[in-house]
């Protein structure tokens, strides 16, 4: 896993993603991604620096289960 700016990049044999991160010199959530709304029944609010963008991926080799669930034949 690398960190670039506010990038991450996965690598495995499996796939590769590319997912945004809170930008650590944003001005309305300092870095932390989100803040508490003040709701009666609190829940977190992601920012727009990281929440509004697309997370990237590309399949390289299927997953194979060592046992199926289904007999071969």
């Amino acid at each position: 896993m690398l960190k670039a700016a506010h990038l991450k990049l996965h690598a495995d044999r499996h796939r590769i993603e590319i997912t945004a991160q809170p930008r650590p010199n944003c001005p309305h959530c300092h870095g932390d991604g989100g803040w508490w709304t003040g709701d009666p029944f609190p829940e977190t609010e992601a920012c727009g620096c990281w929440a509004d963008r697309r997370q990237l991926g590309i399949r390289l080799l299927p997953v194979r289960h060592p046992w199926p669930d289904e007999p071969p034949f």
